[in-house]
């Protein structure tokens, strides 16, 4: 009886694999699945006659699985679950005696090596796949192991370019404004950092309301640290001061964030600090200007300076919270002043301004593909206690800096740049990391002088705005390549000489090493060529792409790295990877019938950038992988404002696309997935590196992250096995030897060896960690690593509303 229902059971798996395989067939792809189909379905068949010939196919169907198997992947156990788990499983009960005691013509001897004998054949062949599964289990053909080697003798306290690297403090972003996320502390070290203890937890109050936020609702704060007290906003903006040593709050300011379900990003990742007394007004300065100084420094001598998603740039006294009301107009400036285009919710603030000296220098956020035109992604500098405009650098009109005269705009659709910036003081230069143009997918409209600034470095002159040099990490971006990270500076080796160096991370896996006093690069940079085919009428693709010689970029993508939780979806994946056009390399272009953008448009590096010692030339980070679908929608030329979705236009997981109102395509962007929710991609889909800056070479590379709590199927996976998880936030890097992250999508904080890559210390967090730590010395002596956990609402993760704090006993 036993054996006829193992029987039914396998024809009835054999005839769902058919079906899916002969849909992949058809669509070109690999026929495999059919032959294990029909073994399948005659093991069946003849095991429901109870005859043991049905344990022979099945285990010839097994054998021949397996060896397909090890030719697509290999010894990568994560790529066997989708090809053979099921079956595997299913061989398993099979072998066992209440199913082999009812053949009509078991053998008498069932472990006797026989060619009648199917039991023993099916037996052998699970323990031989179960041998080599135990073997695969400790081998990882991803990983890379080895050791970054120390070269400085000793301990460094200040960066050649003459700024002190973080210790007691952390007055910026990325520590300083060099970026480099890395604090001379090292009370917290690899011998210790087992240790840590939660020090305290402060909550914030500030949580999601379903009816009034946005979806991309995330808490991507990092702290700073100094005027002895801890600052940081919420994704309401809301700023407020802690103790260090407690979390107590020490005052709160809620700017009073206009709520919209439409902002593409709900989020604020940083405030930041200035010593108004510390700069004395510009020698040119009138006496009116002199007076309104003044009066600025004796209201607010140290200031807390942020923006807000609604558009608005604010000044407060860093010692009480209360708004510097001779800034801007009553503690505001309104950074939609003087733009045009201003549909509902396009122009938004998310990352913390760069405050250098006597200015603040502020990007901006513009809403990708809501609309076809929108208002400007200037650059404009502010004076930090008036809040007047000082300079501006538009990139559509590159050589006229000077502030807006009464009645003038600035240039509709010119070139964003979002992310955090960087600046050295010594140089006087700040560098402005550079997105795209609006419609990121379509570049038929754009313009040359939006062209020439898609996606550049551009280094900018502190005083006056004017560009002294600029390097292009794209040529027309058809794929939201923005330059999403801060820039990041420290000095390294060119030609034997120590050289002012900036990293740039970017989506595409490149890590441009360049000489920042000139954009010269230091690592080297070849061109790809690349396909200019496109179905888009007036698009004009260039025949190459840059590629550093230092990149994180992935392999092409294969059929045979298509993944899934069962064969059912993983053939799904493989199907629709032969549905969609991919020419093997980053750069298909998008069409109307469906393109596969792999790495995609989240990139393998995004706003939380990479981690540096800047004392050994080390490199942490943590590239992400994610393959997703483009698609264009034409839309009719008589009516471009017709909408091709239905609904609102703000995109998301939850949204079919993007709209591009007034433009002739909308656009479809979604992450390649099966219908169990699983990426279609293979695992690792995050891992983390050690990169030897002085060689180029990564020392080490392992999966980062585990599986636990994510959903498969609407169920949330319990095990946490380490496949490599999306991290998106930044990392932490000490003097002590520890990196900290707590960005991976499994609620977890984890400090690791910087030389070799092996995680230390973890502890779980109540949300999710995407967000970068920061680290400072108290005024009790103890060092704290500090991270913001709050989950972040398009990736799903636990939502929350946490600062918590670390420190060893």
């Amino acid at each position: 009886m036993m054996s006829r229902i193992g029987g039914v059971i396998t024809a009835l798996l054999g005839l769902a694999i058919l079906w899916y395989g002969a849909k992949l067939a058809l669509a070109g792809g690999s026929p495999f699945y059919v032959i294990m189909a029909l073994g399948l379905i005659v093991s069946g068949v003849l095991l429901i006659a109870r005859r043991q010939a049905g344990l022979w196919i099945y285990a010839l169907t097994l054998a021949v699985t397996f060896i397909w198997t090890l030719y697509e992947v290999g010894f990568d156990k994560w790529q066997w679950i989708p090809r053979g788990a099921l079956v595997i499983f299913l061989g398993l009960l099979l072998s066992l005696s209440f199913v082999t005691n009812s053949l009509s013509d078991r053998p008498q001897k069932p472990w006797a090596p026989s060619l009648k004998n199917g039991v023993f054949a099916l037996r052998a062949v699970v323990a031989v796949i179960a041998v080599l599964g135990v073997v695969a289990w400790f081998y990882d053909p991803l990983s890379i192991t080895g050791k970054l080697e120390k070269t400085a003798s000793v301990d460094a306290a200040t960066d050649p370019s003459g700024i002190a690297y973080p210790a007691d403090d952390w007055t910026a972003y990325g520590g300083t404004n060099l970026g480099q996320r890395y604090s001379a502390l090292k009370d917290v070290n690899i011998e210790n950092v087992k240790g840590l203890k939660v020090a305290w937890e402060h909550h914030t109050g500030d949580l999601r309301k379903e009816d009034q936020d946005s979806k991309e609702y995330t808490f991507e704060a990092t702290p700073i640290k100094v005027n002895g007290a801890l600052y940081f906003c919420s994704p309401h903006n809301i700023i407020q001061s802690l103790e260090p040593e407690t979390g107590k709050v020490r005052w709160s300011f809620d700017p009073m964030m206009k709520r919209d379900p439409f902002y593409q990003h709900q989020t604020c990742r940083g405030v930041s600090w200035n010593d108004s007394t510390a700069y004395a007004s510009p020698a040119d300065s009138t006496p009116e200007q002199q007076a309104a100084t003044t009066a600025a420094v004796a209201e607010c001598p140290r200031r807390i300076l942020a923006s807000t998603v609604d558009a608005r740039l604010f000044a407060l006294n860093a010692d009480t919270g209360e708004l510097c009301k001779t800034f801007g107009t009553d503690g505001y400036v309104d950074l939609m002043e003087g733009m045009v285009d201003t549909n509902r919710a396009t122009y938004q603030q998310t990352s913390a301004p760069l405050v250098t000296k006597d200015l603040i220098i502020l990007g901006s956020a513009i809403a990708d593909n809501y609309y076809e035109n929108n208002p400007s992604g200037v650059i404009r500098a502010f004076d930090v206690r008036t809040g007047k405009v000082v300079w501006k650098f538009d990139a559509s009109k590159p050589n006229d800096t000077a502030p807006l005269a009464p009645g003038e705009h600035y240039e509709p659709n010119s070139v964003v740049a979002w992310t955090q910036f960087a600046a050295d003081e010594t140089l006087g230069l700040a560098y402005i990391p550079f997105g795209n143009a609006s419609p990121d997918q379509v570049g038929i409209a754009r313009t040359p002088e939006q062209e020439a600034f898609v996606d550049a470095l551009a280094a900018l002159d502190l005083k006056t705005g004017q560009l002294k040099w600029k390097f292009q990490t794209s040529h027309h971006d058809l794929w939201d390549r923005d330059n999403p990270s801060q820039p990041v500076l420290l000095n390294l080796p060119k030609d034997g000489v120590d050289t002012p160096a900036i990293i740039i991370p970017t989506k595409i896996g490149n890590l441009w090493v360049l000489d920042r006093t000139n954009g010269k690069p230091i690592l080297p940079i070849s061109e790809v060529p690349v396909s200019t085919n496109t179905d888009i009428a007036g698009e004009k693709l260039s025949p190459t792409q840059p590629m550093s010689s230092l990149n994180f970029t992935p392999a092409p993508l294969r059929e045979a790295d298509m993944w899934g939780a069962t064969p059912f979806d993983q053939m799904a994946c493989r199907t629709t990877y032969n549905q969609y056009r991919y020419d093997g390399n980053p750069w298909t272009p998008p069409t109307t019938t469906g393109s596969l953008v792999w790495p995609g448009n989240i990139g393998v590096f995004n706003w939380g950038s990479v981690a540096i010692d800047p004392v050994n030339k080390w490199l942490i980070g943590t590239p992400q992988y994610l393959a997703y679908l483009y698609k264009l929608y034409p839309r009719q030329a008589g009516d471009l404002n017709k909408r091709v979705f239905g609904g609102d236009n703000s995109g998301g997981e939850s949204k079919p696309g993007n709209e591009n109102l007034g433009g002739p395509y909308a656009v479809s962007i979604q992450h390649f997935r099966s219908a169990l929710n699983a990426p279609c991609n293979a695992p690792a889909w995050g891992v983390r590196v050690g990169v030897d800056l002085k060689t180029g070479k990564t020392a080490w590379k392992y999966r980062n992250g585990t599986v636990a709590g994510q959903q498969f199927a609407g169920i949330k996976f319990p095990i946490p096995f380490e496949m490599g998880m999306l991290a998106h936030g930044g990392t932490l890097t000490t003097a002590g030897g520890v990196a900290f992250t707590a960005a991976a999508l499994d609620d977890s904080i984890r400090g690791y060896d910087m030389q070799t890559g092996e995680v230390l210390w973890k502890m779980a967090l109540p949300a999710g960690g995407q967000a970068t730590p920061m680290t400072y010395r108290g005024k009790d002596g103890k060092q704290y690593i500090v991270v913001a956990a709050g989950g972040h609402g398009s990736l799903g993760t636990t939502p929350g509303d946490s600062v918590i704090a670390y420190t060893l006993d």
